[in-house]
């Protein structure tokens, strides 16, 4: 259920079309477009990731923020990387979230989504839009996105699922890293994660 979670942070956003919409009409109408590709698309159903892999590059990253997402994720640590390091650490934590994304995609079992009135700040720029993911036979798990509005839309910079912020429950685990071996060890772990989750799907 939770594999599912974590893929539809990426999930409602998959066409620039409507990018300009309010961010709940967004969250509504492409998530039902992404959820009916997957309903339909033979490869994805086999568990083809590569397919999946595809899907969210072509479908999904002009959606999000990965700067700031990488930022929330490293916390304080952020600010002691250089412009290089910090662009190297968006890079990988990219890449890992999109594998994430993906190993969940070709993971979807017929659930359906319950949708909840957004919650807007008074400047009209930041939102968290609550949703729920359904499951016959089991509870429901809290699934909220908190969106940006920036020049060209809005975009998401973290999901909270089940009361857990996706990217700062990194935080810990990469801080205790670059207390060990400093922005260079934490890039280099990123990287290595992410080469073994490609080999594991080959």
């Amino acid at each position: 259920m939770k594999r599912f979670a974590v893929f539809l942070l990426s999930a409602f956003l998959a066409f620039s079309a409507w990018a300009q919409e309010a961010p709940d009409v967004l969250v509504k109408r492409i998530t039902e477009e992404v959820l009916h590709i997957i309903r339909t698309d033979k490869e994805l159903q086999e568990g083809n990731t590569q397919r999946a892999i595809e899907l969210v590059d072509q479908k999904v990253l002009p959606h999000f923020n990965f700067t700031h997402m990488t930022a929330l994720a490293v916390g304080k640590d952020w600010r002691k990387a250089s412009p290089e390091q910090q662009k190297k650490l968006t890079e990988e934590f990219k890449t890992l979230l999109v594998r994430t994304y993906s190993n969940a995609l070709t993971g979807y079992k017929n659930q359906t989504i319950r949708y909840k009135p957004a919650r807007m700040d008074a400047e009209g720029k930041d939102v968290r839009i609550p949703t729920e993911i359904l499951q016959p036979g089991g509870q429901p798990v809290q699934l909220d996105y908190n969106m940006e509005k920036l020049e060209n839309g809005w975009k998401v910079y973290d999901v909270v699922v089940g009361g857990i912020s996706l990217v700062t429950n990194y935080r810990d685990q990469f801080g205790q890293e670059v207390r060990a071996n400093g922005i260079d060890g934490l890039i280099k772990a990123i990287s290595t994660k992410n080469k073994s989750l490609e080999a594991s799907k080959k």
